[in-house]
Order: structure tokens, then sequence, then C-alpha cells
């Protein structure tokens, strides 16, 4: 199956790790991947805080770069919860019935990570490897806009030497929520303390989630309390092998 990656502009800038990870995964996993060069962003963020005019060029910058493509993956149950919740929405509130139809029909064949592994390749055990003690948190747009279930878990339970805990209140945010964070940091501030808590209290060496930026959020507060535990991003984990020992042991550099 020929896919196309969706890395999204948040991991193409801070952790473009996580989208090397998922291309390899794939072709691991004997698919072709392929990276359309004018993908940019979702436009999640514009949306959730208001500037929908603002995005209708983004939806639309979208739906050209992956024309024609065959599947598109993406490591962001949130980037891709926009595309099947947003995109279109956004089009067609601007009067761009045209260019709303073609964001429901890209919308049809774009799924996140987990998901396409479980739904579309049927496949749990990936053949990854990770002896580590693992938390995992789900985000909640992958949670409750895109509904990825247990499927993460699923992909996860099957990781040899990997040790599953189960994460407390594990339905609650993180508090990140893109300017969430920014224009409610009180807020922010106090969800990220619980989550961070809850995460503490698993004696985990490591809290995955399928969003680097709740994990950027996470990982922020924990690395400031020192308490040795850090965040990694499902792909990672996923994509991890006796014979990639950056990724076994957390050394790989974004």
């Amino acid at each position: 199956m020929k896919i196309s990656l969706f890395a999204t502009c948040l991991v193409d800038t801070m952790t473009p790790s996580v989208a090397a990870a998922t291309a390899a995964l794939l072709q691991r996993l004997g698919q072709d991947v392929v990276v359309p060069p004018t993908q940019a962003c979702c436009g999640q963020m514009h949306v959730n805080t208001g500037y929908r005019r603002e995005a209708v060029s983004i939806v639309a910058n979208h739906v050209r770069a992956f024309a024609g493509a065959e599947v598109i993956v993406a490591p962001s149950g949130s980037c891709v919860a926009s595309i099947h919740h947003q995109q279109a929405a956004v089009a067609r509130r601007a009067g761009d019935e045209a260019l709303a139809q073609a964001a429901e029909e890209l919308a049809g064949r774009t799924y996140e990570l987990s998901q396409f592994l479980v739904d579309v390749l049927g496949v749990t055990d990936v053949g990854a490897y990770y002896p580590h003690r693992v938390t995992y948190h789900p985000t909640c747009h992958s949670l409750r806009m895109l509904g990825v279930g247990d499927r993460p878990l699923q992909l996860l339970r099957a990781v040899r030497g990997l040790e599953l805990v189960e994460l407390p209140r594990a339905d609650q945010c993180c508090g990140f929520g893109g300017t969430f964070a920014v224009k409610n940091a009180d807020t922010s501030t106090a969800m990220l303390t619980d989550k961070m808590a809850d995460v503490l209290g698993t004696h985990a060496e490591v809290c995955t989630a399928g969003d680097a930026s709740c994990l950027m959020h996470i990982g922020g507060g924990l690395s400031r309390l020192r308490a040795g535990t850090r965040t990694v991003h499902l792909a990672e984990i996923l994509a991890a092998t006796e014979h990639d020992q950056a990724l076994v042991t957390g050394t790989v550099t974004s």
C-alpha cells in the first residue's frame, strides 16, 4: 500500500524523530511511504481559537498537498480529528462547497497511526522491542473526538519487554490544548500538575501518547521536577527493535 505520511507541523518543527519513526515502522511492515513536500498544518489551532476564515487557506493547502493520495497516516490523534471533524466544516462555513467535499473525501482516507495499524493493516504485534516500564496517556482529542479507544493499548501490550502500567484518571486532559495553555495558564498548570502526579504515581520510566503536543506539555513539566520519567511518542516505541538501540534506550534526538 502506498501511504502518504502527514507529519503535522508540530512534529515537523519540534519532534521530527516522531515522523521518522512513523515512516520506519510503516516501511518495516511492508508499506511504501511517501512524504508530500507541500504539506503544512491541519489548521486545528486556528479553528480552536476562532480563526476560521484564516483556516480556509490551510484546509485548501492540505487538500492540494494530499490530492490523489491512496491513504494518509499521521502520528497525531488531534490533527486527524481536526481533519475528520473540522476541515470540511471550515470550508462549508466559508461558502466553498467544492473544498468542503474535497476535504470530506480526503478525511475518509486519513488515519491516526494506531487506527491504521489495527483497523486497516489488522496488526497489533508490530515486532517492537522496548524493555521499559511504560504508562499511556490517551490525549483528549484522540479519545473524545477521534475515538481511538484502546487501539494504542493493544499495540503496547504486544511490545516485547514492555511493562505496561495503568495510568490513574487516564481520561483527564493534560491541560495543553494548543493556545489553551497560553490563554489559560493557571488552569493549564493545575491540570498538568494533576497529570504529572498520576504519571509519577505509576513509577513508570516512560509516559507515552499519540500526540507530540501533549507529550511536550507533560515532558516539560516532568523535566522541571527532575523526576526521571521521560515522555516518548507511541510511534517511537512501536518503531523500536533490538537493532535500533537509539530508540530502545531513548538516545534518539529530534
